[in-house]
This record gives structure tokens, C-alpha cells and sequence, in this order.
């Protein structure tokens, strides 16, 4: 089906475009009133992942209210270790918690190589239902975590400042390290390659822990991982977004991508010349500007512009919009970009 709206993949690719496309990480989510309706109609978040029909229809809502050039399609990283054997829950107010977590070489055995079409079918269906309800209006973004923060909370058991359990595993078990992270990986490349089958316009690969590595860990442990799912996947762009890992800029030039995602932290014009002209990039305004009033946020949403003007660029937050903004911000911001020439 052609997109009326193919701006977010043009830019992607490095094409011209007429005005710079935009969307919101977590736009789907709780800045609406519409989603939290939906989501007290059932029993929690893991529900409403696994219900096709709802978690299709509050991919669509940031469409409709906030006008996005993009859908993400709803669900969650952390599919990726319940589909391998790995079950987890959604505590209120604290995040994802793992009953069960991987501590040892026999705890890997409980475990299979996700095959993403079956294992995850809920996500397959809701993908299918939402292309159909979007009709070519704008692209829907695909999305996966990355291998190192998959393990990271396989290991840990539920979100941490620190991961140090997780990063402990790194120097004292390195060899099944390496075996869990081929496994997650391999798991990713066939969820991945399914979401694409079911018609994902672009894909996203998220490693939301990627600063809390050692740069020697990171090119070991993160890296190649992300390395070969990008290899692995063709048909469609990709986004890989490294929270907090300024340091491996010039290694993320490198990797078979269309764009590298900045967080906040990062500097444009530093990152722009690491990185190197041949990536789009994704970002990165601050979310908390959003807590401003509406002429702050306008004027933010513009300086942020002038740093990424003429050169390739997806505008977005430097990470998830917050839970507590104020919708009407987020269209101001929204707005602003449409806006600027």
C-alpha cells in the first residue's frame, strides 16, 4: 500500500523532504486521557499488550490527537524474554518484575530461541490490524529492545539504577554472557523479520541501558549484538537508539543502519561530526522542556531545529515523552516542528 504520508521513511533514507517529519518515543502512552481509558478496561498494561484489537487502537490514537508523522506499534521490550521462557509482570508505580530470573549455565537450558511469528503472535495480529485501520496514512514503526538491556533485566529481575547484577555477569560469566546475548539476538532477528512480514513500515532496535556500560563492555558485550541485527534485517530502514552512549558515536556510523537516535545528553553538532553525514538522526529535544509554557516550548522545539538544520533529521525527544506533560505541549512541540522551515 502506498503512504500518503512517507515522510518519516524519506528522511530515514536521506531523500528530500518537504518539511522534517515527527514523532514521539512512548507517544502511545499515558500523556492521553483516551489511552488511560483504555486501559482501565482491562486488568493492566500486559493486557492491553496482548489484547490485538486494543493495543491496535491506542497505536492509532497519537495519529488521530497529536498529529505524529508515525506510528510505533504498542507493546514492550521485554516480549522478547517471555516468548524465550522467561514470564514477567508489570508491577503499578515499579516497573517490570521478573519471578524468575537467569543466574547460571543450566538456567539458560529453560530457555528456546524465540521464533517471532508464533511466540509473539498478539503482536503479529495487533501490527496486521493496525496497518489496515492506518490505511496508508502514515508509517508504522516496528520495535525491539536491544540485546544488552534484554539481558540486563533477564538477569536483574526488574528496572535498577545500577544493574549491577547484571554487569557483574559480564566479568565473572562472560562465556554465558556471550550464549544468552546470541540467544536474545537470534530471538530479535526472527521478531524483527516478523514484525516486518506483517507489514512495519521501519524498525527501532531500543538499548535503553546502554550508558550504564563501560565503553570496553559496550563494544564487547552491545555492539556486535546490534551489529548483527542490523546485518540480519533488509527490507526496511532501521533506528538504533543507545541511551547515554556518547562514547561509541563513531562506531554507531558504522553500523548497517539509516539513523542513529540521540538522547538529550548528546551534543548535535559533536554527534554530527562523529557519526558522519551518511546517518539520519533521530532527536533529541529534552523532555522535561515540555514542562514549560507554551513559549518555551515553542522556542526550545526551534533552537533544537536550528542545531539539525541541513542535515538529515527525525525529530523527536531525546527519550520517552514523560507520563505527567501536558498533552496540549506535546502538540505545541508537535506544532513547532511542522512549522519550521
Amino acid at each position: 500500500m502506498q503512504l500518503k504520508n512517507d515522510l518519516l521513511i524519506r528522511a530515514a533514507k536521506g531523500e528530500s523532504v518537504e518539511r522534517t517529519p515527527v514523532w514521539l518515543m512512548r507517544q502511545a502512552g499515558r500523556i492521553l486521557p483516551e489511552y488511560r481509558a483504555v486501559r482501565e478496561s482491562v486488568s493492566g498494561f500486559i493486557e492491553l499488550a496482548q489484547t490485538p484489537e486494543l493495543a491496535a487502537e491506542v497505536t492509532i490514537q497519537p495519529v488521530d490527537l497529536l498529529g505524529v508523522d508515525a506510528a510505533i506499534i504498542f507493546s514492550d521490550i521485554l516480549v522478547i524474554p517471555e516468548a524465550m521462557g522467561l514470564p514477567y509482570e508489570m508491577v503499578e508505580k515499579r516497573g517490570p518484575f521478573f519471578p524468575e530470573t537467569i543466574q547460571s549455565a543450566s538456567d539458560l537450558k529453560k530457555l528456546r530461541v524465540a521464533n517471532g511469528t508464533d511466540d509473539l503472535r498478539y503482536v503479529i495480529d495487533a501490527i496486521s490490524i493496525t496497518k489496515k485501520a492506518l490505511n496508508g496514512r502514515v508509517p508504522l514503526i516496528g520495535f525491539a529492545g536491544a540485546p544488552w538491556t534484554i539481558f540486563a533485566y533477564m538477569i536483574e529481575g526488574s528496572g535498577s539504577k545500577t544493574f549491577s547484577k547484571a554487569r557483574a555477569m559480564l566479568y565473572r560469566e562472560a562465556i554465558l554472557s556471550h550464549k544468552l546475548l546470541q540467544m536474545i539476538t537470534d530471538s530479535t532477528i526472527n521478531y524483527l523479520k516478523a514484525q516486518i512480514d506483517a507489514g512495519v513500515n521501519l524498525v527501532q532496535v531500543f538499548d535503553s541501558w546502554a550508558g550504564i556500560l563501560p565503553p570496553d563492555h559496550y563494544k564487547e558485550f552491545s555492539l556486535p549484538y546490534i551489529t548483527q541485527i542490523c546485518d540480519a534485517i533488509h527490507e526496511v530502514p532501521k533506528t538504533v537508539f543507545a541511551k547515554g552512549a556518547f562514547f561509541v558515536r563513531e562506531e554507531m556510523g558504522q553500523l548497517n543502519c539509516e539513523t542513529i537516535g540521540l538522547d538529550w545528553n548528546i551534543g548535535i553538532a559533536e554527534s554530527r561530526k562523529m557519526i558522519g553525514p551518511d546517518k539520519t538522526l533521530q532527536g533529541n529535544l529534552d523532555p522535561a522542556a515540555l514542562y514549560g509554557s507554551p513559549k518555551q516550548v515553542e522556542d526550545a522545539t526551534n533552537a533544537m531545529m536550528d542545531q539539525f538544520k541541513g542535515c538529515r533529521h527525525i525529530a523527536n525527544l531525546g527519550h520517552g515523552v514523560y507520563p505527567d506533560i501536558d498533552p496540549e505541549m506535546v502538540k505545541i512541540f508537535i506544532q513547532t516542528v511542522k512549522n519550521y522551515r
